[in-house]
């Protein structure tokens, strides 16, 4: 099973992802948890050139990089790992591109679609949690701790684009994704819900 974490900053990917691994794993399966981008060695010199607040890039090469981030993601990480029959866990993955890319950046759907159907290899998750939140709320819990990155530090109507674009590929695919949002909700609270689709998707696989 690939399952995947997708939302807006601060909405609590990472957080549920360990966690979820880690109950997974307490059911005796094998789990890979990965994340996008830098999920590899060439991925982490591409999350620093994406990520730190001092590159300026072309939105068009932004996304170039998005795509060879995943091309090495699936192909090193994310294949090898399911044709062992592991379950793998990626914070964030094709969606991430397309509510950023095209909802906040406004670059050509079919650019950005075509540069994910070949940097995935036409992998799809076959579970999607998105972490919905509000920009405001969200932005505060991403730079609590530290610094802003290069995308915390966009303006709020292009974090209002990528959360209404997250919301739209959602209802365009309700089969697929688990909607939750944690705007005020605790930890523990999202996680059993998140907990409750597993224990069911996993008892439909048994």
């Amino acid at each position: 099973m690939f399952i995947t974490f997708e939302g807006p900053e601060g909405c609590g990917k990472s957080t549920h992802s360990k966690r979820l691994k880690s109950y997974i794993e307490g059911k005796g399966l094998r789990v890979l948890l990965t994340f996008e981008p830098g999920g590899t060695q060439v991925g982490k010199e591409i999350r620093s050139l994406l990520l730190k607040p001092e590159s300026v890039l072309d939105e068009t090469t932004e996304v170039y990089l998005f795509a060879a981030d995943r091309s090495e993601h699936v192909s090193k990480i994310i294949l090898p790992a399911l044709n062992e029959d592991k379950i793998v866990i990626s914070d964030r993955f094709i969606d991430s591109t397309l509510a950023y890319q095209i909802g906040g950046r406004r670059l050509p759907e079919d650019l950005v679609r075509y540069l994910n159907m070949v940097s995935s290899k036409g992998l799809v998750p076959d579970l999607t949690f998105l972490l919905d939140v509000s920009p405001e709320i969200g932005l505060k819990r991403a730079t609590q701790h530290g610094k802003a990155d290069r995308f915390e530090q966009e303006a709020i109507d292009f974090h209002t684009r990528v959360r209404k674009s997250y919301l739209r590929i959602a209802k365009d695919d309700p089969a697929r994704f688990v909607v939750i949002n944690t705007d005020d909700q605790t930890i523990e609270e999202i996680q059993n819900k998140i907990r409750e689709t597993i224990d069911a998707k996993l008892g439909d696989q048994n």
